[in-house]
């Protein structure tokens, strides 16, 4: 069962827990739309949070706060950079939880609606972004999970086909001009990139790619935090093909992944859904073909 509480979190007063007994979730709603919290019952938070932002409300600057938000992309300020300091409003529809922040001066309106399986580790996140303006605006609905330090990030490969079997490329692997494949935060192998968050380590590093696998992952003192998307080879994504990027400094790690690119008239939304999923007792120094077959595992449990 699903339970909903109003509870203080981390310097805000109104916060929204919401919990089934195995992992719980909690959203701010004197600023958003954000959830600041996924993790267990009881247990670590997955998401980074920062000391100095936490209880911030209403002024008009940016802050990260941590957790996950949703954004707007192709990233260009101050479009995708609109603070979310305000209430949101919240409601109960069935099985889902929506969170909706007031319209933004940008012409957008953000939504989330958030369904906790009643007894899994599972949740679902519906972000929708709206055109209000008259204008019509062409964006993807940006989804970034913001993770807590001192775990690494993998993404899969495509599947493996031999030369013999596939002459075409599998994918894009998109570099940005920051990005350096010699950092040993990298590991390359065959069935997965890592990307590994060291708090020691200020300058940032990113990729992207079109994942068709439709998961990226994150591995922090023995728990993983699986999400999983959609890929649609036939839709036009941001950033030369992307779906997935990840991105790391020395404070925290994203998992991100994107919708396809939509050209909204006035009323036109984009929807762009997440599943997120998690596991105890999975190592990241196992072999590739372990920690593959664990997370194999860990959705096929929940298809």
């Amino acid at each position: 069962m699903v339970e909903h509480t109003i509870i203080p979190y981390g310097g805000w007063k109104r916060c929204l827990q919401i919990s089934n007994g195995v992992m719980d979730l909690v959203i701010t709603l004197e600023v958003g739309p954000r959830i600041i919290r996924c993790g267990f019952k009881d247990d670590r938070n997955h998401f980074v949070e920062y000391p100095e932002q936490r209880g911030r409300t209403g002024d008009s600057q940016h802050h990260s706060y941590g957790g996950h938000r949703l954004w707007v992309a192709p990233e260009e300020r101050p479009r995708t950079y609109f603070p979310d300091n305000n209430p949101v409003d919240w409601k109960q529809e069935g099985e889902w939880l929506q969170i909706r922040p007031p319209a933004e001066t940008t012409g957008f309106r953000k939504e989330l609606k958030i369904r906790l399986d009643p007894e899994k580790p599972v949740v679902t996140i519906l972000h929708r972004v709206t055109n209000l303006a008259k204008a019509p605006q062409r964006i993807s609905a940006w989804a970034l999970s913001v993770m807590a330090a001192g775990g690494t990030a993998v993404i899969p490969h495509e599947p493996f086909q031999s030369h013999s079997e596939r002459l075409l490329p599998a994918r894009p692997l998109v570099l940005w001009s920051y990005t350096d494949m010699a950092d040993q935060r990298w590991k390359w192998g065959k069935k997965l990139i890592s990307l590994a968050q060291d708090p020691n380590v200020a300058s940032p590093q990113k990729i992207g790619a079109f994942n068709t696998p439709g998961w990226s992952a994150y591995l922090n003192a023995n728990q993983l935090f699986l999400k999983r998307f959609p890929a649609t080879p036939d839709e036009q994504y941001p950033d030369f093909g992307c779906n997935c990027e990840i991105f790391t400094n020395n404070r925290m790690l994203e998992l991100e992944s994107l919708s396809p690119l939509k050209t909204l008239a006035q009323g036109g939304s984009v929807d762009h859904e997440e599943q997120w999923l998690l596991s105890r007792n999975v190592r990241p120094d196992v072999p590739e073909e372990s920690l593959c077959s664990s997370i194999e595992s860990l959705i096929t449990s929940t298809v």
